[in-house]
């Protein structure tokens, strides 16, 4: 526990000299809200790549590749290409330079000042101001019981402790702050990944040996998942069944396309100063994401071999639920639990010879907890402590930059433009919306874990709630901004209002991972999802309500006046056609 505490300690001063860096060198609103502009690429692709990774990717996903296997590569594959390589030169060289043109601070700004739009700029910040804490508080969850569970203290002083250190410097050294930490967070994460996957493959044999083992255990995954779509670890669900739906719309399309609209991403690419930075940007972020979810993926799926290998010796009720024929995801959940309870009472506390078992059963049916019970289970004594600094590193990372995007939406965005308070400096009020939105994200992270059972599936519900809207409010009218002048001021409204309601309703009364939890739909029909029994409820929001803001976008602006051309003239200026 010592050595433990220290290395947080020694983490933390660090971090904070970071913040007081940005905060010493911050001497006005473009310092604060986009570093000044002249941020090295390095740094920058970092700052992007640990800012898009956090727990719920290294962890939550890392489990959920446990359960889906290889085909979650998938999305690794996703994150470099439509991630990195389209965000960067195809949005990135766009935005930067448009962002410049209009001397645009934010992504809201910029959607705002490209339509002559103060409505489109106050609306676009209301959906981040409205839809991040959620994102948020559920970052903050996952890092304060984390905390909490490695250093053994109360959640509610871990929560408290947590939010404190990252609003600090973030409110204090603005994005300058936020950058700097992040370049130094991710360093750490990438390092504490590479050794994860070096011990991972060594103790299997090596990469040939490791996936071949993997590649055999196809029948016990056709076993517990077979009624899903499940043909083993390697291979690819059967197309349309309930698990392909999940892995492919809400997994690797829901996040793959919703990273291009995250606005905390989308800012980086206005802290650089030209476009040879963000090509050189692009091998380090993409080399950057690899590390990070190709080896959380393919982790998750070889720990797999290593439960099945050496089983880990657990309380009874687990392996008793383990050891019963029923998977863990079929209807005859009550009388597992009855075999679990009966079992409690008759077997030993511990038994001499543990089954071997698959990830999922081993962490007892909790796929947040498969990484966790791995790393403490079967890497060296030393190596937890390692892997608990990268957690940090992902989750602080991740926390400042939504702390800074919400701050800069409700301040500089919706009172400063929306409302136009103009009498308080730029700093001043987006220091008090960062304030403000950092409460409201630890009320929610505070109270939300008293209503569910886990915080895993709060975590899991605030990043697809926030993906989808995202690429459903924002995509259609951002791509229209950067790469045509026909789009116009009523098309973007309408294609945003259209994204936004869309959605909410998608995860309202269809989509049964919020539906479900959520309980609107069954309050107000008598049912948990408006899809019934269909694989309809496991289709993501963004597949069904992108299409319809594109088409809201297209028609409205088909039939309404074109922009004026010398603001298009002002907003393509150099921009190559």
């Amino acid at each position: 526990m010592f050595y433990i505490t220290l290395v947080i300690v020694i983490y933390l001063i660090i971090t904070a000299y970071l913040g007081y860096l940005g905060y010493s060198t911050t001497k006005n609103a473009s310092d604060y809200l986009v570093a000044g502009r002249k941020q090295h690429p390095m740094i920058m692709a970092i700052s992007y790549g640990a800012t898009f990774i956090s727990t719920s990717a290294i962890v939550g996903f890392g489990g959920a590749a446990a359960v889906f296997g290889m085909g979650l590569l998938w999305l690794t594959f996703l994150n470099i290409f439509v991630g990195i390589f389209i965000a960067f030169v195809l949005f990135g060289k766009r935005t930067r330079k448009m962002g410049h043109n209009l001397d645009a601070h934010t992504f809201p700004e910029l959607l705002g000042k490209r339509f002559n739009s103060r409505f489109l700029q106050a609306l676009a910040s209301l959906v981040i101001f409205v839809g991040m804490p959620l994102y948020a508080g559920s970052v903050m969850i996952g890092g304060a019981q984390f905390i909490c569970q490695t250093l053994s203290i109360n959640y509610e002083v871990a929560l408290l402790f947590f939010t404190a250190i990252v609003a600090l410097y973030v409110v204090m050294g603005g994005l300058k702050g936020v950058m700097y930490t992040d370049a130094f967070q991710g360093t750490l994460m990438f390092i504490g990944m590479g050794i994860l996957l070096y011990y991972t493959y060594s103790g299997l044999g090596g990469i040939v040996s490791a996936h071949k083992q993997l590649t055999a255990m196809a029948p016990l995954a056709i076993g517990a998942f077979g009624k899903g779509g499940h043909l083993g670890w390697t291979a690819m669900p059967v197309f349309g069944s309930a698990l392909w739906s999940q892995l492919i719309t809400t997994i690797v399309l829901g996040v793959g396309i919703g990273v291009l609209t995250q606005p905390q991403l989308v800012v980086r690419f206005m802290t650089v100063k030209s476009d040879r930075e963000l090509n050189r940007a692009v091998l380090v972020g993409g080399i950057f994401i690899l590390m990070m979810t190709g080896v959380a993926f393919i982790i998750g799926a070889l720990s797999n071999v290593y439960f099945y290998n050496k089983p880990v010796i657990m309380p009874a009720p687990i392996v008793a639920s383990a050891a019963a024929p029923a998977p863990a995801s079929s209807a005859k959940a009550a009388p597992v639990k009855a075999v679990a309870k009966k079992a409690a009472v008759t077997a030993p506390a511990v038994p001499a010879t543990p089954p071997p078992m698959i990830s999922v059963k081993a962490a007892g049916g909790k796929v947040d907890n498969i990484i966790p019970l791995y790393i403490n289970t079967y890497m060296p004594k030393w190596f937890p402590a390692i892997f608990m600094i990268t957690l940090l590193a992902a989750a602080m990372s991740t926390l400042s930059s939504q702390f800074h995007t919400m701050g800069s939406a409700f301040g500089r965005d919706f009172c400063e433009s929306g409302l136009g308070i103009r009498k308080v400096s730029t700093i001043f009020i987006t220091r008090l919306g960062m304030g403000i939105t950092i409460l409201f994200s630890l009320f929610l992270a505070y109270y939300l874990p008293k209503f569910f059972e886990s915080g895993s599936a709060i975590i899991a519900i605030g990043t697809s709630i926030f993906f989808a809207l995202c690429a459903s409010a924002f995509l259609p009218l951002y791509f229209g901004a950067l790469y045509t002048k026909r789009i116009t001021k009523a098309g973007a409204i309408a294609g945003l209002i259209s994204g936004v309601t869309s959605s909410l309703f998608w995860l309202c009364f269809v989509h049964s991972k919020e539906s479900v939890p959520l309980g609107l739909c069954k309050a107000l029909f008598k049912v948990p999802t408006l899809a019934g029994t269909s694989n309809l409820q496991y289709v993501d929001a963004l597949i069904i309500c992108l299409p319809v803001s594109i088409i809201f976008t297209l028609l409205f602006s088909v039939f309404t006046k074109p922009p004026e051309t010398a603001l298009l003239d002002v907003c393509f200026k150099d921009i190559k056609k």
